[in-house]
């Protein structure tokens, strides 16, 4: 029932009784504690959470913060940045995400910025473009493999943009197996454990990378996604989880050393 709704917003006071959606039965797991500490310190930085409840259950959530603040490798100062918007079960079809975006666009007019902007793409862990441009965004730049940046601009100002100088950044990664992370998702440990585990069993080295703030993400990470990326020999391989076949399938003819 529409009466049955609520919208909470997670902030300093409230994060230890209403989490933060992801991970909320392993608020003991390293994922759930460094996003926790993450959100504290960009809660100061502007950062929106807020949670859509029906009934005692939670079924989307959104979060957004100042495009200059954006934890992806992405120029969008002046505008709104979405990090995340996520529906779960019968929440994907009763139109929550599209509240949720709502509050979102309030807010930036309300701060009077420039417009709204969000990172899409066609595989996992982002949501694709097409329900932000049924919701009037627009794409404005791209970047490999399938990343779209799309944006819901107020005035003229300039469009939001992403760097081009990928080449040049998969070449810092040009020593074997390269995880390259950060703490703004929680999922983040359990896919590095994932694919070093996997890497472990192909006898391929593997090192991790952490990228310690926006900046670092905007000017050094390999992909748009900024928060998580495999790279192998300055080749991107992904920016989800890997399980051994999927490293398998990714490497194909490099794998010679395992008789593949």
């Amino acid at each position: 029932m529409e009466d049955d709704i609520r919208i909470v917003s997670i902030n300093e006071e409230n994060i230890d009784k209403e989490g933060f959606f992801c991970l909320k039965s392993r608020k003991k797991a390293d994922g759930y504690l460094q996003k926790k500490e993450w959100l504290l310190e960009r809660f100061k930085e502007g950062l929106k959470l807020h949670i859509l409840y029906q009934g005692k259950r939670s079924f989307a959530f959104i979060e957004y913060l100042p495009g200059e603040y954006a934890w992806r490798a992405v120029n969008a100062a002046g505008t709104m940045f979405i990090h995340c918007i996520w529906t779960v079960g019968k929440g994907q079809k009763s139109g929550f995400a599209k509240r949720l975006l709502a509050i979102c666009e309030h807010d930036a007019r309300e701060a009077g910025m420039n417009g709204v902007t969000v990172l899409t793409s066609s595989s996992p862990w982002l949501v694709d473009a097409p329900f932000f441009i049924s919701q009037g965004y627009q794409a404005v730049d791209q970047a490999p493999p399938s990343f779209k940046l799309l944006a819901k601009k107020f005035n003229d100002a300039p469009d939001p943009t992403l760097p081009k100088n990928w080449d040049e950044r998969l070449q810092s990664y040009s020593d074997g197996l390269t995880i390259v992370h950060a703490a703004q998702c929680p999922y983040v440990p359990d896919a590095i454990m994932h694919i070093q585990n996997a890497a472990d069993e192909l006898g391929i080295n593997s090192r991790t990378v952490a990228l310690d703030s926006a900046t670092q993400i905007r000017e050094q990470a390999p992909s748009a996604y900024g928060i998580f990326n495999v790279v192998y020999n300055s080749r991107l391989l992904s920016y989800t989880y890997l399980l051994k076949k999927d490293l398998i399938k990714l490497l194909g003819d490099e794998l010679d050393l395992i008789g593949q």
